[in-house]
């Protein structure tokens, strides 16, 4: 995929600088001063530490030399881990406060790090294949649609780069363990794309300890499996991996209404990696 003027203009850029980006960027400058868990750098990994949180199923081969691209995963986690791999990093996110994150964790590690405040769906500052590997934490249900990042993302990465992401299941998206009603957790929300899904953090997000201001919770868009598989095939990346993620260890014996139990019922989230052809036809 070429880079064209849709990508370049100004224009293009300042239509998705919409309510959905200030919702975000707004929120997640709270979040960074509510000490959520996605927000708290890593300063303390090993190696083998560094490995799990990069790439805990070993699937994206030698690190060591990459360029990385961690999209709209600010906070000075998934940066540090590729790091201290040995790749060259650039983490991009909308959130000025999560790159301090970034920041904070590679000057702790004496790492290079470049850090870019953008919009996920808006990637046109990075050259056609500057990337070996796209990695993007749990951010995507953030954004109506994924048809901008997936094209996005397949332009920037090289011939047979990776990109591996975390999702909501949208079978189950909005849906935690404390909708327990006495017999199972209902499935209520439409099965359709772009459904809006607003809830309450989880007292797991900050670690028991409540933020010091309110604030809404997330504001996030399902999308449907189809349209995550299909996306992907139509950007020319080729699905390599899919998994199931829980919260806890799933354990149906468990008391109703706990992580264990309700992740012995359904996965929260999905983690998807994929490729890009060797050979652009």
């Amino acid at each position: 995929m070429s880079s064209g003027p849709a990508w370049r203009s100004s224009a293009a850029r300042a239509q998705i600088m919409d309510e959905v980006a200030r919702y975000n960027s707004e929120r997640w400058e709270k979040m960074v001063r509510a000490g959520a868990v996605f927000t708290r750098p890593q300063l303390d990994l090993t190696p083998e530490e560094a490995l799990d949180w990069a790439d805990p199923k070993r699937q994206l081969g030698e690190v060591a030399g990459k360029d990385v691209l961690v999209l709209a995963g600010g906070g000075g986690q998934q940066s540090a881990a590729f790091g201290l791999l040995g790749a060259r990093v650039t983490v991009m996110d909308l959130s000025d406060a999560q790159l301090e994150g970034d920041r904070t964790a590679a000057a702790h590690y004496g790492l290079t790090l470049r850090t870019e405040q953008g919009d996920m769906r808006d990637l046109a500052r990075f050259a056609d294949g500057s990337f070996d590997i796209v990695a993007q934490p749990y951010s995507i249900n953030f954004v109506p649609e994924v048809k901008l990042v997936f094209q996005g993302v397949a332009r920037v990465l090289r011939p047979g780069g990776y990109y591996d992401f975390n999702c909501a299941n949208p079978f189950v998206a909005g849906l935690t363990d404390n909708a327990w009603d006495g017999t199972g957790y209902p499935l209520t929300r439409p099965y359709v794309d772009g459904d809006v899904i607003v809830y309450h953090d989880e007292p797991w997000v900050f670690r028991g300890d409540l933020p010091a201001e309110a604030f809404g919770g997330p504001k996030e868009y399902k999308h449907t499996l189809g349209t995550l598989v299909n996306g992907l095939l139509e950007a020319g990346l080729v699905l390599q991996h899919l998994r199931e993620e829980t919260l806890g260890e799933p354990d149906i014996t468990a008391p109703p209404g706990s992580s264990e139990h309700f992740s012995a019922v359904a996965p929260r989230w999905l983690r998807f990696c994929a490729r890009k052809a060797a050979v652009t036809l």
